[in-house]
C-alpha cells in the first residue's frame, strides 16, 4: 500500500497554511513573500463551500489512473509513491480527468526557451502536471502535515488503515450490541 496524506474535514479550519507551506517546500525562494503570485503553485487543492472546508491531495493509488491514462509515461510508480516526471509532461491533462479524487492539476510557467544566441532568446509556455509528491526529499515528511495548526492533515502508512479499520469494526460491533441489548 501507498502512503498518502489524509485530510479530516471536522479539523479543518480553511487557514491555507498547507498551501503555503506545500508551495515553500517546492520552491527554491526561502519566504513566502519572495515567491511570485504567479508561480503559487500548491500541489493541493483547498476546498472551500458553505458546508466544508478540507484540503484534498493525492492519495497515491496503486493502480493510478493518472498513470495509466498518462501518453508519455510522465507518471510513474515509484518506491510506493506516485510520481511526476515533469520532462516528460506535455500538459495534456488526461491526468486531471482520470483522477478519482481531483488531486491532478496542471499549470503554465513561462521558461526559457534554452536558446543560446540573445537573438533568438525567449520565454514560452511550459506546462507541468502537478500533485502532491509527499514532499519527497524532505527529511521531515510532507510540509503540509507539519505546519497544520489543527491536525486535519496526517500522513496515512499500511499500520495506519489497518489500525483505523480495527477501530470502526469495534465501533460498529458495540453499536451492533447496544441495540441488541434494547
Amino acid at each position: 500500500m501507498n502512503r498518502f496524506v489524509f485530510a479530516d474535514p471536522n479539523r479543518c479550519i480553511g487557514c491555507r497554511t498547507c498551501e503555503v507551506a506545500c508551495v515553500l517546500s517546492h520552491s527554491e525562494e526561502n519566504s513566502v513573500t519572495s515567491i511570485d503570485p504567479a508561480r503559487f503553485h500548491p500541489r493541493l487543492k483547498l476546498i472551500k463551500n458553505a458546508k466544508v472546508t478540507t484540503p484534498v491531495l493525492c492519495r497515491q493509488c496503486e493502480d493510478a489512473p493518472c498513470a495509466q491514462v498518462c501518453p508519455n509515461n510522465a507518471i510513474v510508480s515509484e518506491d510506493n509513491q506516485i510520481k511526476v516526471i515533469q520532462s516528460r509532461c506535455i500538459g495534456c491533462k488526461t491526468c486531471v480527468i482520470a483522477c478519482p479524487y481531483g488531486a491532478m492539476n496542471v499549470v503554465s510557467d513561462m521558461v526559457d526557451n534554452g536558446a543560446e544566441s540573445a537573438l533568438f532568446k525567449m520565454k514560452v509556455p511550459k506546462a507541468q502536471a502537478l500533485k502532491c509528491d509527499l514532499c519527497s526529499g524532505s527529511s521531515t515528511g510532507p510540509a503540509c502535515v507539519q505546519v497544520c495548526p489543527t491536525n486535519a492533515l496526517q500522513l496515512i502508512e499500511a499500520e495506519d488503515i489497518e489500525e483505523i479499520t480495527k477501530k470502526k469494526r469495534e465501533a460498529a460491533a458495540e453499536s451492533i450490541a447496544a441495540v441488541a441489548a434494547l
